[in-house]
């Protein structure tokens, strides 16, 4: 008798665990996220709320707080997608990371040019930077939690992108978006957010940016490390040491658009650059049909490689958030190639749960 009745004290208990999401487990820890498309955000995917509501404690959009869609014309603002993603959270209980307000990428051609289709000056250029700013981030002022203020300003080996930004403006820029941010809503967290952050080059340069910004007088909160990352990369001894470089300039660490590549790369590809695109090819494409086993098998363990360095290193995370619910969702399926068929997420195509997510629940128990 009393075998049964600790017996089914287990079972109960298991069954408890089983209903954990990972907000649950993870968000004593930082705070969990994913993006979301505009179709979901907008209420059309019904699939999403719940795994929302279980999972998730942030959001943060995947496309429509970016430059082309919210000012597609001079001074001319679109934010009905925005506000749908504001009214998704409040409805679902999740905070809100603005993501980006500027960045070389998907941000209008006018932005960068006269009326006459000449290279703007510098001050043509600043005031629409300020601008910009004020008008989105006072837009949802007390709203959201924090901003992705500049995304993607050096290259692998620590030199500057030669951006438009860059080229326009000079490398003071970034102090600009900054001091624009914080004057728009004072209460708002600010990051620096950009991809391969364990090659050591972007990692001195963006730990010299962090630096020059608070010499300055910039609030900067947190460096969010996109980890876009593959079975064999990034090089995790590296990934840690960026990790603890930027906690050591006195910001958090944000894992922001975290996915697992697990397809072929073509010759030449690298980084995370959107304007890479591929022919596509059968040999790239090698799991259209399903995923064998022994490569879920292989997902599964650099998941859990990566969620260890989380765990170990939460006292400098403060957020760690999925690029992406479902596989049928995620970007990988057509960029670098395509057309493909790619397995980058928690949640497969049809929206349910993968076994790594218990794995990296009881991991952090």
């Amino acid at each position: 008798m009393k075998k049964i009745c600790i017996t089914g004290f287990l079972a109960m208990a298991l069954a408890v665990h089983a209903q954990d999401g990972l907000k649950d487990v993870l968000g004593e820890h930082f705070l969990i996220g994913t993006s979301l498309n505009q179709w979901q955000s907008a209420g059309w995917e019904k699939r999403v709320v719940p795994i929302v509501r279980k999972h998730f404690n942030s959001i943060v959009a995947e496309n429509c707080m970016k430059p082309e869609a919210l000012q597609p014309a001079e001074s001319v603002f679109t934010f009905k997608a925005a506000d749908e993603l504001m009214e998704f959270a409040r409805r679902n209980g999740q905070s809100v990371v603005g993501h980006c307000l500027v960045w070389h990428s998907q941000t209008p051609p006018w932005f960068f040019t006269d009326k006459e289709g000449k290279p703007a000056t510098r001050e043509q250029l600043i005031a629409r930077i300020r601008s910009h700013i004020h008008t989105v981030v006072g837009r949802y002022k007390g709203q959201v939690r924090g901003w992705d203020v500049v995304n993607e300003a050096f290259e692998d080996d620590g030199s500057w992108r030669r951006s438009p930004f860059y080229r326009i403006i000079g490398e003071d820029f970034i102090e600009i978006a900054f001091k624009a941010a914080h004057e728009a809503d004072p209460d708002a967290e600010l990051y620096y957010n950009d991809y391969s952050m364990s090659a050591p080059g972007r990692r001195d340069a963006v730990c010299r940016l962090v630096r020059r910004l608070k010499a300055a007088g910039c609030r900067i909160d947190a460096v969010g490390m996109q980890s876009h990352c593959g079975l064999d990369y990034p090089d995790l001894k590296a990934y840690e040491a960026s990790i603890d470089s930027f906690a050591a300039c006195g910001v958090k660490v944000m894992i922001t658009e975290l996915d697992l590549n697990i397809l072929p790369a073509p010759e030449n590809f690298s980084g995370a650059a959107i304007d890479q695109n591929f022919a596509y090819g059968e040999k790239l494409d090698p799991y259209a049909k399903g995923l064998p086993d022994s490569v879920a098998s292989l997902t599964e363990k650099r998941y859990l490689e990566l969620f260890d360095i989380y765990r170990r290193h939460s006292h400098q995370i403060s957020r760690v958030n999925l690029w992406g619910i479902s596989d049928g969702d995620s970007w990988l399926n057509n960029w670098p190639i395509q057309g493909r068929t790619s397995y980058p997420l928690l949640f497969d195509r049809m929206y349910q749960e993968k076994p790594i997510i218990h794995q990296i629940i009881n991991l952090f128990k």
